[in-house]
């Protein structure tokens, strides 16, 4: 539908600033037609509360549970009446931004967007965005699993509080994300300070050529007008053992057959632990890039430009997804060549 509500899902660990952000967007875009999704613990919802909301703000708050679990119910049900109630006028909003509690999986919640016919129609996913909490993102990823998950499904992640950790604490929890997520742009942020144009409206889940892989990070400073500064990556000698992690795939030109075989095996076998993925490649006797991207099972094929006279055509797949079997899957990559 031409005329689909974009859906920015906001996500991360609990304490990352994920209200602040949302304070800071509505207090410099007051004008916003805007419906927030909240989800807490408990009967009373804090968060709920702190967000200044204006006449256009539209605050749905779920309660007693995560909307990681009630997918099929709570989750569902509050979409949909806020579509109902949009449609009869009795709401207006242009956006919906679903923030989730700092314990949620996103995965569940993502899939929604795409299995639920009704909601599919209606509601367009835009990006996930994660925030990550520096100080604390290491201890978080050794204590809970699905810190990790927060990060592997995040198409920008957006790094708070790195103002309290020293230059260790800094470059490691730099490097352990980009372990787990290499393809999410990274940007450092003070107080929830960051353009809307950096988090909104990036159309993450359109199919399109682009498929590189992030070699550094953002720094935004809470100024009148920021203006990211790219910092590359520092070098760090240690690594993790998390579960999620990005991998990538590249070889030159691939045969379609074989490659839409090894690409449907992928998805049958290891669906279910492939968070994110995307590719980009390049097939034999066709000038078009052959684009794939999916979420565990939910995955879609489509042709982008043609290849120019001055590149060199190069097949790259980016697969971040959890307890994969690595060597194998490069293994069967390299055997789709033709």
């Amino acid at each position: 539908m031409n005329d689909a509500v974009a859906v920015t899902l906001l996500t991360g660990f609990l304490g990352a600033g994920k209200t602040t952000l949302i304070n800071h967007f509505l207090t410099h875009h007051a004008d916003a037609s805007v419906a927030i999704l909240e989800n807490e613990f408990g009967a009373v919802n804090i968060d709920g509360a702190l967000l200044r909301g204006g006449d256009n703000v539209n605050v749905v708050e779920l309660s007693n549970g995560c909307v990681c679990c009630s997918v099929r119910g709570e989750f569902t049900a509050a979409l949909t009446e806020l579509l109902e109630k949009r449609q009869r006028g009795e709401l207006t909003f242009d956006r919906l931004i679903v923030e989730t509690t700092g314990l949620a999986d996103p995965a569940p919640i993502i899939q929604t967007f795409f299995v639920e016919e009704a909601l599919r129609e209606a509601l367009r996913l835009d990006a996930v965005i994660t925030l990550v909490d520096c100080h604390h993102i290491t201890r978080q990823l050794d204590e809970h699993p699905v810190a990790a998950s927060q990060l592997g499904f995040a198409d920008r992640i957006l790094l708070t509080k790195a103002d309290t950790c020293n230059a260790q604490q800094h470059n490691e929890a730099l490097a352990r994300i980009h372990q787990i997520n290499n393809k999410a742009d990274l940007y450092q942020i003070e107080n929830g300070v960051c353009p809307a144009d950096l988090w909104l409206d990036i159309n993450a889940f359109e199919l399109g050529d682009s498929n590189r892989v992030t070699t550094g990070f953002h720094v935004i400073r809470a100024s009148d007008k920021p203006e990211p500064r790219f910092m590359p990556f520092k070098e760090t000698k240690r690594s993790w053992d998390d579960a999620i992690q990005a991998h990538v795939f590249e070889a030159g030109w691939l045969d379609l057959h074989k490659a839409g075989a090894f690409m449907e095996q992928c998805v049958e076998r290891y669906g279910n632990d492939m968070l994110r993925y995307k590719g980009v490649l390049a097939i034999a006797g066709n000038p078009q890039r052959l684009i794939v991207q999916g979420v565990h099972k939910v995955v879609g094929f489509d042709y982008g430009s043609a290849w120019q006279d001055d590149e060199t055509p190069q097949s790259r797949l980016v697969i971040i997804g959890r307890y994969l079997p690595v060597e194998a899957l490069r293994a069967a990559f390299a055997e789709t060549v033709a």
